[in-house]
């Protein structure tokens, strides 16, 4: 089945085939990550060679990946009623859950791991010997408080169900509004062949929804510009000198999990690393500049459907994974609080520091697809821990928006992956599509 806002063509989406026009015509100028590449060397530009201009760019960023939250909650109820409602056995959804919760929860390990090894032998924060009454505590003050506010296991789940079936559109929560699309499509399945026009309804505004993210996207390269002129801007290069080692380690271990231990999980799937990050390559550019793996969600399933992913698996797998599959926030969170126990010489012991990973492993989950709310779970889980001084994180303060183009990179190569994963473990991926959309993505591209 084509994803949706597609219509077959001598076998492509029509879409696919006017974009090929485009990219044709124009070149390189009609490709997205392009023109997002563009916009990001000159915000990098700007941002130093004008600071305070730069600085005040952050709405154009902000807008963007607004524009495109707008969105999402929409997206996903029709991706996925669509998907379930048009499945004939229910019991598959919660295999597919199931098996994807599996997923999540041994990759993140993984990823936890990972980032200990690497951060132990780094060492990234040992010779700094912070003074931690010389860092400002009210920079991180607000940080701190999120912390303290945050919900217990119980008042997590409760906090999945909204107040009413139409507030779970209106907030933020990626799985509020995912409860309540399984919910109605359920329902929908179950009430059988009076249910088919409003299937076909949702279907049609599917089309209509990820057309008007094609629209938004033609603002990406803007909003990739305003981001970037803000970071450079505001942060500047006296950041990038005195933390430059954390920095480069946690990107060399991002870049590293990608390859390694991504790459392998994609290579048993059958899938060529390389040629999936070649695929979603727009989308990795325009998250590198915001900062914001919300801001590449709905073409992202739109992407992984059109690649051979059933869209049933898409529509459980990408949102859920949102919340249970951060493996480039994990990498963060592991590395940045061994790097500050190191920094300001507070003892922490292997053992402590499994402790850690352990507590991280649940807290985590809590961190959503958006800029700074890893920062706000990083200070819960040195809270939680009570080895590391909470007001050690100003420290990073400065860089956090930069180490996050590293993490929400990672994030979204991991949730691809853990999508094609799933959709093999269920049977349900038709590899000679994937396999003809990756080699048809590289002959455009040569």
């Amino acid at each position: 089945m084509e994803p949706p806002g597609s219509t077959p063509t001598n076998g492509l989406p029509s879409a696919q085939i006017l974009a090929d026009v485009q990219r044709t015509r124009f070149g390189l100028l009609g490709r997205l990550w392009f023109q997002v590449l563009l916009g990001m060397i000159a915000g990098v530009v700007l941002g130093w060679w004008k600071p305070e201009l730069g600085a005040q760019l952050k709405p154009l960023g902000d807008a963007f990946i607004a524009l495109i939250r707008m969105l999402i909650a929409p997206i996903i109820f029709c991706t996925v009623v669509h998907g379930i409602a048009s499945m004939q056995d229910m019991r598959r959804v919660g295999r597919v859950a199931l098996k994807a919760i599996v997923y999540f929860e041994a990759v993140t390990s993984i990823a936890l791991v990972f980032a200990l090894v690497g951060v132990n032998l780094w060492r990234p924060g040992v010779g700094m010997n912070v003074d931690l009454p010389k860092i400002d505590s009210h920079a991180v003050a607000s940080y701190a408080t999120q912390a303290a506010q945050s919900q217990g296991f119980l008042q997590y789940l409760l906090h999945l169900i909204p107040i009413t079936f139409p507030a779970a559109f209106t907030q933020p929560d990626v799985l509020q509004f995912l409860f309540a699309s399984v919910l109605f499509a359920f329902a929908l399945s179950a009430i059988g062949p009076a249910g088919k026009p409003v299937i076909e309804l949702v279907e049609s505004l599917a089309q209509v929804f990820f057309k008007t993210v094609g629209y938004v996207m033609y603002v990406a390269p803007i909003g990739a510009f305003g981001a970037l002129a803000f970071t450079v801007g505001s942060f500047g290069a006296g950041s990038l000198v005195s933390l430059g080692s954390l920095i480069v380690e946690f990107f060399i271990v991002s870049l590293l999990f990608t390859v390694v231990v991504l790459g392998g999980i994609a290579w048993w799937a059958g899938v060529n690393i390389f040629r999936l990050l070649a695929y979603i390559r727009d989308e990795l550019l325009i998250v590198a500049a915001t900062t914001s793996s919300e801001s590449v969600l709905p073409r992202l399933m739109e992407k992984l459907t059109k690649l051979g992913c059933d869209e049933s698996v898409v529509g459980l797998v990408i949102p859920t994974g949102y919340s249970f599959n951060l493996d480039g926030t994990c990498l963060y969170l592991t590395t940045a609080s061994i790097f500050l126990a190191q920094a300001t010489n507070t003892p922490l012991p292997l053992p402590q520091q499994l402790s850690l990973i352990a507590v991280l492993l649940l807290t985590s989950k809590g961190a959503a697809g958006v800029a700074g709310a890893a920062f706000v779970v990083l200070a819960a889980t040195l809270g939680a821990v009570g080895s590391v001084p909470v007001a050690s994180i100003g420290l990073i303060l400065g860089i956090h928006r930069i180490l996050a183009e590293a993490l929400t990179f990672v994030n979204v190569v991991g949730n691809s992956v853990a999508t094609i994963v799933v959709a093999k473990w269920e049977g349900v991926l038709d590899t000679e599509r994937l396999a003809g959309e990756l080699g048809r993505k590289l002959s455009l591209d040569s």
